[in-house]
């Protein structure tokens, strides 16, 4: 956890940068906009208004509940994103529902991604630059990925190019993101790894997902094993095949059999299948005898 409570230091020592109205920061071009470009702060929530164009006005009430009570566990995982507007007052620009679930526990400030006026080029040179760092963990590389697509408006195939990632492996951090929130802190904190996430991604089930991630850390389960255990819930989900058939099968009484006997005066065997399907057979020994067996069956 050491991890987490260094990045919320060092988010707060970057707002007090904010908080100097003699080196109020608006541009790019302005001193120590370095510091905040790329970067999470921790800003006042009071400080930050609603986006007026903002599409999205209703919110379910019971998610926004869930989403109150994993903030006031774990934090808020995934910083908003806000607009500089003036000294002191930022925008919203993505993020409402955490937001709002985190005035709704009582937070009174919450993590954020500033933007500031022309700093396009130099939020993607940020975001690139940690993105080809070693020490960051796999959601924080998740988080710019989905920043430059967000903000930056870029494709996984120019991601691609500008940080020259496979598409594929910018896909699997972005996946990450879909995992439930408990199972993010987990991977930022290095209680499992990406390998294990990324199994775990499979299943839709959040409920599901944290329980298999309970046991990775209480079992110490490997990658591999992980895989299995994901392999065996998503067969217990398969539509069992159906059962076999049920036997209509019948015996024929030898006294039924004694009658055909009888009747054709030969040995006429009976054949019952599983099915209750079968045949009978009846032998003749010359074609005056297969006639004679033929003007019986007409009668």
């Amino acid at each position: 956890m050491a991890k987490a409570i260094k990045k919320q230091a060092l988010g707060r020592g970057l707002s007090a940068l904010l908080k100097d109205p003699e080196n109020d920061i608006k541009s790019v071009h302005d001193k120590n906009a370095d510091k905040v470009v790329g970067n999470i702060i921790e800003l006042e929530i009071d400080a930050i208004e609603i986006n007026p164009f903002q599409p999205r006005s209703n919110f379910n009430e019971e998610s926004l509940k869930e989403l109150a009570t994993s903030i006031k566990e774990l934090g808020v995982i995934q910083p908003i994103t806000v607009r500089k507007l003036d000294f002191n007052k930022y925008q919203l620009i993505s993020g409402e529902r955490r937001l709002r679930a985190s005035t709704l526990v009582g937070l009174k400030t919450v993590p954020a991604y500033i933007r500031i006026a022309n700093d396009n080029e130099s939020l993607v040179m940020a975001l690139v630059e940690n993105i080809q760092r070693h020490d960051l963990d796999p959601i924080e590389i998740a988080l710019s990925y989905q920043r430059l697509m967000d903000e930056i408006e870029l494709t996984q195939e120019q991601m691609s190019e500008r940080v020259g990632k496979k598409r594929s492996t910018i896909a699997n951090y972005l996946r990450l993101l879909k995992l439930d929130p408990i199972i993010q802190t987990g991977i930022r904190d290095g209680f499992i790894s990406m390998g294990h996430g990324r199994a775990i991604i499979n299943i839709e089930d959040q409920d599901v997902q944290t329980d298999i991630y309970q046991k990775i850390v209480s079992q110490n389960l490997s990658v591999r094993e992980t895989e299995a255990l994901v392999k065996k819930y998503q067969e217990s989900l398969k539509p069992k095949s159906a059962a076999t058939t049920k036997s209509t099968s019948f015996e024929v009484a030898a006294s039924e059999q004694n009658k055909f006997t009888d009747y054709f005066g030969t040995k006429v065997d009976i054949q019952v299948a599983g099915n209750g399907k079968g045949k009978i057979t009846i032998p003749f020994h010359s074609e005056e005898d297969f006639k004679r067996i033929v003007k019986l069956i007409k009668g």
